[in-house]
């Protein structure tokens, strides 16, 4: 048997300017790259060449990244997807998470923007290859990966809430999210009473690298109580990401239609 081709990232866009922009930012970073400028002659060449990680625009002809994500489970092929738009709404990156992308980027993106991106999805694979060959026996694995607790609801595996007996709702980055963006060192944090909206960053992530990874909010709602101890210990997150180290706690605007667009915690598996 002869060996596939690997590539770090595979770029799937209509338009080569996007496909370009993406290609020299990975490149100056060392990242090899390989590029299609429909799905589905990505699906083609996904048959003979290994990609650690996709990112794929969703508003295609032919078909659209949505589309693409359906066709990678049927084929159960295992790859990281990040999706990326032009016609960008809170609904459209929610989507994407529940549709079983791990991350979202909007257009038009910074080059830091789309490294933080590039940087956790590969991560997000690292993890992922590991814990499968520790699964199967091949291979002992270090990563300690603690999924939330089986009463939480998560938005993709990115951001959770748990629901308090006042009926307000604590709101935190799940632990896969956190090991994915690595050596954090600092938190950015909204304040009280503000409001924020499913699918739209509520909290950036700094790194001892300089990337600033955004969280998506799983829930919408106004914030009664942002957990400031992070500010000055933002590794408690880290250490117990699932209780202490939540982010806020908030007033739900529209709990029972947004519950939909979440998971169970009970199936937070890789």
């Amino acid at each position: 048997m002869v060996d596939k081709k690997t590539y770090d990232l595979l770029i799937i866009d209509d338009e080569q300017v996007i496909i370009d922009a993406i290609a020299r930012i990975a490149g100056g970073e060392g990242f090899t790259v390989d590029s299609s400028l429909s799905a589905i002659n990505a699906l083609k060449q996904i048959e003979n060449v290994n990609y650690k990680l996709i990112i794929t625009d969703i508003m295609m002809p032919e078909m659209d990244g949505f589309q693409f994500l359906e066709e990678l489970e049927k084929r159960r092929i295992s790859v990281p997807v990040i999706l990326t738009t032009g016609f960008s709404t809170v609904e459209m990156a929610v989507k994407s998470l529940l549709k079983g992308a791990i991350g979202y980027i909007p257009k038009p993106f910074t080059a830091e923007e789309i490294l933080s991106v590039i940087y956790r999805g590969m991560e997000y694979r690292r993890i992922e290859k590991e814990l499968k060959n520790n699964l199967f026996g091949k291979k002992n694995s270090s990563i300690i990966y603690v999924p939330c607790p089986p009463k939480y609801y998560r938005l993709g595996h990115n951001s959770w809430i748990n629901i308090d007996n006042e009926g307000l709702v604590f709101v935190g980055a799940t632990d896969l999210y956190l090991k994915t963006i690595k050596s954090l060192k600092k938190i950015e944090l909204m304040k009280f009473e503000e409001n924020i909206m499913q699918g739209s960053v509520c909290a950036k992530f700094e790194t001892e690298e300089s990337l600033i990874h955004h969280l998506l909010a799983p829930l919408s709602g106004m914030i009664v109580e942002p957990n400031y101890k992070l500010i000055d210990e933002p590794l408690l997150i880290e250490k117990d990401p699932y209780f202490r180290g939540w982010l806020y706690r908030i007033l739900p605007s529209n709990l029972e239609a947004e519950l939909k667009n979440l998971s169970s915690c009970s199936s937070d598996r890789i």
